[in-house]
């Protein structure tokens, strides 16, 4: 289980994805959510997905294969504050065409900074993906940052905007690239759904 992830393709056009012959888990979130360190923490790998002080350094759609059996992908983030017009559409077109042309995309995990209290454009981004009855799960990050009674209570929060949203919450976890926290949780969810995918019938 996770015992070898290798890189295969990054692209701007989900047409160019690898064929859709295995199941599919894409990670995004807010710029500097800590998403490539919670990739390569999942992975075991140091440098597996790559980590920038600048926000928005991704850019294309990344795809990994992970012991020949499912796919992870690194997606763009969503809410850059600090780039031009045309290109925050060509991202969000590039987001948007993936997510909902996908058809073997099994969990969209949505990366939430533990630390901050609601923010609107994840909620508004969860909202959009509600709509178009995406498979979300919500991943809260960085929960080693600051004591647990305060990871629980900006958890409690967003869930409660999830009651808002939502008949059925979208499942979460919380979890620590530093720390590990939520790791093995995380991948047994994965691997279900993987078990799952290749059942017969």
């Amino acid at each position: 289980m996770l015992k070898n992830a290798r890189f295969l393709v990054s692209n701007t056009d989900h047409r160019k994805c690898p064929a859709p012959s295995k199941p599919e888990f894409a990670f995004i979130g807010r710029s500097n959510v800590g998403k490539s360190s919670l990739i390569n923490m999942l992975t075991n790998h140091k440098q597996l997905a790559k980590i920038s002080g600048r926000p928005g350094k991704t850019q294309l759609i990344n795809h990994f294969s992970i012991d020949d059996r499912w796919f992870m992908v690194d997606l763009p983030g969503y809410g850059f504050a600090k780039v031009n017009k045309k290109l925050k559409a060509d991202w969000d077109k590039m987001i948007r065409s993936y997510l909902t042309e996908r058809e073997n995309l099994t969990a969209v995990f949505v990366l939430i900074d533990s630390r901050l209290p609601p923010q609107k454009i994840d909620l508004d981004f969860i909202q959009w993906c509600g709509q178009l009855e995406l498979p979300l799960v919500l991943l809260f990050t960085k929960a080693d940052k600051q004591s647990q009674s305060k990871t629980a209570e900006n958890v409690h929060l967003f869930l409660d905007e999830m009651e808002k949203l939502f008949v059925e919450p979208p499942e979460f976890f919380v979890t620590s690239a530093v720390n590990r926290q939520g790791r093995e949780e995380l991948i047994q969810f994965i691997e279900e759904n993987v078990t799952e995918w290749y059942k017969p019938g």
